[in-house]
């Protein structure tokens, strides 16, 4: 029996994996749990492991709708596109509340602190130093993905091999950097509201890299396997959007944080 579709959306088939993944994480916050309790962390890695193989499942079966089944319509992929602006501006907004803090501790500072900041006893990171380096790495790494993109409009293959590549280095190299600052802080995130507010704001930015550089590289891995053309690949467009904010926001935590706030 044949089904013809009358419309242009895309009524998604029966799957497992919101199932798996809602048993995911509902067994790595118990494990995570468990671990706070009783120190052990078989569990938590159980959980990871469940989350982590219905995260590929569920994204390699998108994939093969949208490139092999041509279930991603003109629609469909607006409301992708639509999802994912949404998504980056909730991601703003949950950056938003770590600024919100660091300048309501940093422009009125506590007596508990001494009434300065950064506080007495914290030696803040010079900013023209790694965190300079950093801030050029990132913003070159928005240069080339931005470079991969107009190369894909145009169906250069081997230039958005190149600067894809680039990119994913970039990043890489950026979380190696942040790795060596945090091995070599002088305070951690327990020293006083300037160690918190700087470890969380700074650590869900690396956070936030390390993800953008996995969706870069599944997007090179995907390319190198033909899935995009130069009219059809939201999924890089994507990866580039959320690449794109993670610079911005650097640009800001530079700003604020490294430069302003010491």
């Amino acid at each position: 029996m044949t089904l013809n579709h009358n419309h242009p959306y895309h009524l998604v088939d029966y799957s497992p994996w919101p199932l798996t993944g809602a048993i995911g994480v509902m067994t790595l916050v118990t494990g995570l749990v468990k671990w706070f309790h009783n120190f052990n962390m078989n569990l938590l890695i159980l959980g990871y492991i469940i989350v982590l193989l219905t995260m590929y499942q569920w994204w390699r079966d998108i994939c093969r709708e949208g490139t092999f089944q041509g279930k991603h319509t003109i629609l469909v992929s607006k409301g992708l596109r639509w999802g994912m602006i949404l998504f980056i501006v909730s991601e703003i907004f949950f950056f938003i509340s770590f600024f919100w803090a660091f300048f309501h501790s940093s422009l009125s500072p506590n007596i508990e602190i001494g009434a300065m900041w950064p506080p007495n006893s914290i030696i803040p990171f010079n900013p023209f130093q790694i965190p300079l380096l950093n801030t050029i790495i990132l913003i070159t790494s928005g240069i080339t993905v931005t470079w991969a993109h107009h190369a894909i409009m145009e169906n250069n293959f081997t230039q958005m091999s190149q600067s894809l590549f680039m990119t994913i280095l970039l990043g890489i190299y950026f979380t190696i950097l942040q790795a060596y600052e945090y091995l070599e802080a002088s305070f951690s995130i327990a020293d006083s509201v300037y160690g918190s507010t700087f470890f969380m704001a700074t650590g869900f930015h690396g956070l936030h890299v390390i993800i953008g550089t996995i969706f870069l590289l599944t997007c090179f891995i995907r390319h190198m396997y033909n899935h995009f053309s130069s009219t059809h690949h939201f999924g890089f467009e994507a990866a580039a959007w959320y690449w794109h904010f993670v610079d911005v926001v650097w640009l800001f935590l530079y700003i604020s944080i490294y430069w302003w706030g010491n």
